[in-house]
């Protein structure tokens, strides 16, 4: 499925990164239909709601969660100390805080996606250290695969301890492995009676790693041979934290979120037991894929909690403020930051709450829609509130501590501002979203081409493969230049009109890939302009739709000016989307990447004069 010319390190960990994803596609993706030019918008409209009686329940928790933290936690305190008070984690696990999404039968909560993700909106708009300290635990710490892929005895130890309070962390990233599993070096030994397995190895960036009780470890066990070939494993190990030979080296200090516990851990000859193996031996990568899926999503949960704050905070400095005899939110440089805030954060808002019913519907793939929603929010909100910095001016950049002691308003924007914008980076950044993004969505194309590029498939079997491909295109290729017809009907105006847009934008996005593929073939994957504009056109036309539904059951429920944001959204989508296009045939990359490349080989080195190196 790669190409072959390409450098043959790069080639393996493809092929190993290839082997951990999902193969198949068992339910429907609206985003994945949106990619090969085709639109069903009933697979998300009427726009989901969450449960009645999780939402009754959620309701009455977050007004608790809310009294607790402002009764108890000093964000700005937290900040400046690095540290959650003990108070905090004590109150947080008597309020069952880490047991959100555990099953009731094991004395959790029992909430769905959609309603934990509000409670983390709620949490994140106040204090992020204390968000990413409950969200580490339970969207990629130990409850989310154990409740995944355990085992029932493993449940049953494991899961009520997390209604007790019990912490956890999970432990994937190395020095040398970072979006590149394959080059991760913890091992995992077999003890000669086969019962346990001897960690050893160092994992960096472990969030939570150092307060946590249990912890999910990747570490290489060792090979298979398939197909003559011998394979890396990586498995997924829950470990305790009272196993010998866990030794927490350094706690690493970051731009933001001062009050995490994230470090650098040594594993020495940690005995673990076989039966604390999640899923499966080698079954690691593909855990921790999976577990991804729904994992993602507190980010946009988080994120649309920051563009509400920013909003909250720019509409009242827009208004207080007065330069040049006038409100500043009246002039228009700053007017349209405002409209651009609050129509994108209303964006942020249809995307998440989309994309967290999908995720308590078992019948859904979201595997594309949370990657979407991750990458879509996470960018959104960090232009958000550079722009709500930008309209706050020297008060933006100035500490919450600085201005209160002067008698200033005190909001916290310059810290906001730190805390966000890692998560452009955490759950695979931006970058690797693109990639993500685009393989899935190539996957109806790649699985077709598979035979034909395998070395290992008989010819005749290639050439009935090749014939089969060709039948599939000629159907499905001409209707992508037909007129998509008048739309969505039932949507208020102009909403119609964005969706009519969406579907020939959507056809026209299945053509270029289609286009980009026969041109390039193996090397496609390779030209990451091109598969960053595909990825970008799909995001925005994954966004248009769910602001469009959102909106229709805003109007519904008597919130009718909800159309003016999303129309105001629309229009701006459908300009990125435009150039976006117009970028995909007449472009600087070729220039650019030069440039690159001599940078790399020091030819402007002297760029780099009359500073202190």
């Amino acid at each position: 499925m790669f190409d072959k010319n390409i450098n043959q390190e790069k080639l393996k960990s493809l092929e190993f990164a290839e082997a951990a994803r999902e193969q198949e596609w068992k339910f429907p993706s609206f985003a994945l239909q949106l990619f090969t030019g085709y639109l069903d918008f009933n697979l998300i409209n009427p726009f989901p709601k969450e449960d009645p009686e999780q939402k009754k329940a959620c309701d009455e928790y977050m007004a608790k969660m809310e009294k607790f933290l402002r009764e108890n936690l000093n964000p700005d305190e937290v900040d400046l100390t690095g540290e959650i008070p003990q108070k905090v984690y004590k109150g947080l696990a008597d309020m069952k805080a880490f047991a959100l999404k555990i099953p009731k039968e094991y004395d959790g909560l029992g909430f769905g996606q959609y309603s934990y993700n509000r409670i983390m909106h709620l949490v994140a708009s106040y204090c992020g250290s204390t968000a990413v300290l409950l969200s580490a635990h339970q969207s990629i710490g130990v409850p989310q695969p154990l409740k995944l892929f355990g085992t029932p005895e493993q449940k049953k130890k494991y899961l009520p301890r997390f209604a007790k309070g019990a912490i956890s962390a999970f432990a994937l990233t190395e020095t040398e492995a970072g979006s590149d599993p394959r080059n991760m070096a913890t091992t995992a030994t077999p003890t000669q009676d086969g019962k346990s397995f001897l960690l050893n190895g160092t994992k960096l960036w472990c969030t939570n790693g150092l307060i946590a009780d249990l912890m999910v470890v990747m570490a290489v066990t060792p090979p298979k041979i398939i197909n003559g070939k011998e394979i890396k494993q990586i498995t997924a190990f829950i470990v305790e934290k009272e196993y010998p030979g866990i030794e927490n080296i350094h706690r690493c200090s970051f731009m933001g979120l001062h009050g995490i516990q994230n470090g650098l851990m040594r594993f020495n000859n940690v005995k673990v037991p076989r039966e604390n193996i999640i899923l499966g031996e080698g079954e690691g990568l593909k855990l921790a894929l999976v577990t991804l899926n729904t994992g993602r999503l507190t980010l946009p949960a988080a994120s649309t909690a920051a563009g509400k704050w920013c909003l909250n905070v720019a509409r009242q400095w827009s208004t207080k403020r007065h330069q040049w005899g006038s409100a500043i939110g009246e002039h228009e440089a700053v007017a349209l930051k405002l409209s651009y805030i609050a129509s994108h954060t209303f964006a942020m808002d249809a995307v998440t709450w989309l994309t967290s019913a999908m995720a308590d519907d078992k019948h859904r793939d979201i595997r594309l829609e949370a990657a979407i929603a991750k990458f879509f929010c996470t960018e959104t909100a960090c232009k958000i509130i550079d722009e709500t910095l930008q309209i706050r001016g020297g008060q933006g950049y100035e500490t919450s501590s600085s201005l209160a002691k002067r008698g200033m308003d005190f909001w916290p924007v310059e810290r906001a501002f730190r805390d966000f914008r890692i998560n452009r980076i955490i759950e695979g950044t931006s970058e690797i979203m693109h990639l993500f993004i685009a393989r899935e969505a190539l996957d109806p194309h790649l699985s077709r081409m598979k035979p034909l590029l395998s070395s290992k498939v008989p010819i005749k079997v290639k050439i009935g493969a090749a014939f089969k491909m060709a039948g599939y295109y000629a159907i499905w290729y001409p209707p992508l230049w037909l007129p998509s017809g008048s739309g969505v009907s039932g949507l208020p105006h102009p909403l119609g009109g964005h969706m009519t847009f969406v579907q020939q934008a959507s056809k026209k996005l299945a053509r270029e890939t289609f286009h980009q593929m026969v041109k390039y073939q193996q090397k496609l994957e390779s030209k990451q302009s091109i598969l960053n504009r595909i990825v970008d056109i799909g995001t925005e036309l994954f966004a248009i739709s769910a602001v469009c539904s959102y909106a229709a059951m805003l109007v519904k429920d008597g919130q009718t000016n909800a159309v003016d944001l999303a129309d105001s959204f629309c229009c701006d989508a459908r300009k990125r989307i435009n150039v976006s296009f117009k970028e995909g045939v007449n472009n600087t990359d070729r220039q650019n990447l030069k440039i690159a490349k001599k940078i790399l080989a020091k030819e402007f080195e002297w760029m780099e004069n009359q500073i202190i190196k």
